[in-house]
């Protein structure tokens, strides 16, 4: 399996963040309309060693009222070390604050593993109430996509924006390009030309008709404006497919 390139999209203090991923820059704020085609729009806040909330990256209220999907890597090292504490986050969505289940952390990763993938870098978390106010993201039908090169154009919506953009929010018409074969959970690494920067791990790729295609997991070389480049430059999102759609469908019974 495919392990973490360069940069994951949580934020890292120092870095340069004024410039996009590639020369061209599409990226919107998020309006009212965009919130109502992509429901399930969040963000995750954690606490910083001062105790002070700060946003994390984008994460998903998806299949039901209670049940948040975002990256592994928002609690995880790329070697499994927790790196934050369940407790020290909570989610937010349409204004709302809400606290997890600090023990209802679910990781991609499979048993025994000793690194973190890109294909398994998502996770399931439970809140301790239910959303009001506020629709899931639905299921999709799981992913047909071939693979291979075959360009999809896609939409990147990041809820938390990135640190490289001057917004809060962003959206983004943008194209996966190539397709990986899958790992041995299932679940394949859509290579894209979509802008990414700190902060927006966790931002889902979205086909024509509103249906969540990918997750949005890490990027090289961030903020370089360079040309997409399938070998060397390119984001890398993990396709809503295998055992990461099988838990979902689970967990939101």
């Amino acid at each position: 399996m495919a392990t973490f390139m360069a940069a994951c999209g949580t934020a890292r203090a120092g870095d340069a963040r004024l410039a996009a991923l590639y020369p061209q820059d599409g990226r919107r704020p998020m309006a009212g309309p965009d919130y109502a085609r992509y429901p399930g729009a969040g963000i995750l806040y954690c606490r910083n060693a001062a105790g002070l909330p700060v946003r994390a990256a984008a994460a998903w209220l998806i299949g039901g009222p209670r049940l948040v999907m975002l990256n592994a890597h928002n609690f995880r090292s790329r070697r499994l070390e927790a790196t934050r504490a369940v407790a020290d986050c909570f989610f937010q969505i349409a204004g709302r604050n809400y606290d997890f289940e600090p023990d209802s952390l679910r990781l991609g990763v499979l048993p025994g593993a000793d690194a973190l993938h890109i294909t398994d870098d998502w996770a399931l978390l439970r809140l301790s109430e239910p959303v009001t106010g506020a629709a899931p993201l639905p299921l999709s039908d799981g992913a047909t996509l071939p693979t291979g090169s075959v360009p999809l154009p896609v939409t990147m919506v990041s809820p938390a924006g990135h640190e490289n953009y001057d917004r809060p929010t962003s959206l983004e018409a943008c194209t996966i390009r190539q397709i990986d074969p899958p790992g041995e959970d299932g679940i394949r690494i859509a290579r894209h030309d979509c802008n990414n920067g700190y902060g927006g791990s966790g931002s889902g790729l979205f086909d024509a008709e509103g249906r969540l295609i990918a997750m949005q997991s890490a990027s090289l070389s961030m903020n370089s404006r360079r040309a997409f480049d399938v070998e060397f430059h390119y984001g890398s999102a993990l396709l809503f497919e295998g055992a990461l759609r099988a838990a979902v469908l689970r967990e939101s019974r």
